[in-house]
């Protein structure tokens, strides 16, 4: 059955359009739900990886989809959801880390894109770094939060995308 290798590509772009709504969401200040969006967002992730490799239809397409979808879900919607929800007010501060987020992201999946994986992770994915950042916006809607907490975790989520140091076994 030609459809079932379209599967997880269907998944892949579910993530996207979660992403899309999560920056939509932000839009209308509806920060709870962008949150939850991006988690969600990092569900259909997982399953799109497990559905490619049950059926058997890993392919160099499929990887590309999965980098474009997941820069704007786990880069662009948690960076951007995270400085209007408690960045903003830091100013060109904010706007740095915000856009140092968002780079590191896009240099940590260009970097996957071109290695031979071998079960180790260089560096934490960034679907799990973008759903920490989705969770520390969904916290700080409830709770008051440390700005420099919120300033400091985005720097070192930042880092531990692109860092060689850091190194994840993939389960």
């Amino acid at each position: 059955m030609k459809y079932k290798s379209q599967i997880p590509n269907l998944f892949t772009l579910l993530n996207l359009s979660l992403g899309v709504l999560a920056i939509i969401a932000i839009f209308y200040e509806e920060y709870s739900s962008s949150a939850m969006l991006i988690i969600i967002a990092g569900m259909m992730d997982r399953m799109d990886g497990k559905l490619a490799r049950k059926f058997d239809v890993v392919s160099d397409f499929g990887k590309e989809l999965d980098s474009l979808c997941d820069l704007i879900s786990f880069g662009i919607a948690p960076a951007i959801l995270m400085w209007n929800l408690n960045l903003m007010e830091t100013g060109i501060v904010g706007i740095a880390i915000t856009l140092i987020f968002a780079l590191c992201g896009t240099v940590r999946l260009a970097r996957y894109n071109v290695m031979e994986f071998e079960g180790v992770y260089m560096g934490i994915p960034i679907t799990l770094c973008g759903g920490l950042v989705a969770l520390m916006a969904l916290y700080s809607t409830k709770y008051v939060t440390s700005l420099s907490f919120m300033l400091g975790a985005m720097l070192f989520l930042s880092y531990a995308m692109v860092s060689k140091r850091i190194k994840l076994k993939k389960r």
